[in-house]
């Protein structure tokens, strides 16, 4: 049974328990009872079951399970309590500098060893340097600036206001019905990022003028391209394309995997002109161009979404 705790506020509560989700399971996956209905029943507030369903659908893939629940509750129990390494004066001033400079957290965790090779206190992982960013915000990035807290959520690349669970994006349209050569049917090999010559591009828009940004990188040497389009048309947007992978020389030409914009559907095209293979990625799965992503993200650091 778990012990009574006190909240900030001076009341006391109980943790939810396994058995209560076993009951939250049953009733919310097998009867499809309504959350107040399952409130009632467990004697809690609606808010409290609604923080624990955590916005998972009833059937199919992501629906709530006890046993998973449980096993989050555990692993969250064992990590309350634990200091942050940022805790650490030094370690937070270097961190707090190299963001402001512009660095990103991969780079300030790739760069410490090197900077401070014998001091292990000077060690933190990308991770822990993006929840202190967030966590100097209220709600995870939702809320007001706490005391004696500092923003940096606008030096960080994407700046973006919360943090952005990768992969979750929801849908905001219906997914296009085109017969498109599916990323599922790409050679394993370019996953390996092994071998030279499989590439992704995308298209950068400024809603200020007509003219998009068409970029293009190779997914094992890092190279990049970019170039200018006088508008977001099919034939303008390949037509910068083709202009900067032409030179390259054709065994470095393998695969193209492009996201499903009305801009990429000529494919066919692309593939005659350029003698490699073009796949794409799934709906709202940016992840799935992860090269290309980072690659517009350094770009927009510099030239942002409202860039003329």
């Amino acid at each position: 049974m778990n012990k009574l705790q006190k909240s900030a506020g001076g009341r006391t509560f109980k943790r939810i328990d396994f058995k209560e989700r076993v009951i939250i399971e049953n009733r919310y996956c097998i009867d499809k009872k309504l959350l107040s209905v399952i409130a009632i029943e467990l004697g809690r507030p609606k808010s409290a079951v609604s923080r624990e369903i955590d916005g998972k659908p009833r059937i199919g893939r992501g629906k709530y399970s006890a046993d998973q629940a449980q096993r989050v509750s555990e692993s969250n129990r064992k990590n309350q309590g634990r200091k942050s390494k940022l805790d650490y004066a030094p370690l937070k001033d270097y961190t707090i500098d190299k963001i402001k400079l512009g660095w990103s957290p991969e780079q300030i965790e790739l760069r410490l060893p090197i900077d401070y090779p014998r001091n292990k206190k000077m060690r933190v992982s990308y991770e822990a340097i993006y929840q202190f960013v967030y966590s100097q915000i209220h709600r995870g990035g939702n809320g007001t600036l706490k005391k004696d807290g500092e923003d940096l959520r606008g030096y960080l690349a994407r700046r973006h206001t919360r943090r952005q669970k990768k992969g979750l994006r929801k849908a905001q349209k219906l997914e296009r019905k085109l017969s498109l050569p599916s990323i599922e049917d790409r050679p394993k090999e370019v996953e390996k990022r092994k071998k030279i010559g499989h590439w992704e591009d995308d298209t950068l828009v400024s809603h200020q003028s007509k003219t998009r940004i068409k970029s293009v990188n190779e997914r094992v040497s890092g190279l990049v391209f970019f170039g200018k389009t006088i508008n977001g048309t099919t034939k303008e947007c390949d037509k910068v394309l083709v202009d900067r992978l032409k030179d390259i020389p054709v065994k470095f030409r393998k695969t193209l995997t492009r996201d499903r914009g009305v801009e990429n559907f000529d494919y066919e095209t692309v593939e005659e002109q350029l003698n490699l293979s073009c796949f794409f990625a799934h709906p709202y799965c940016s992840q799935e161009r992860d090269s290309n992503e980072n690659a517009n993200g350094l770009f927009r650091r510099y030239f942002p979404k409202k860039t003329d």
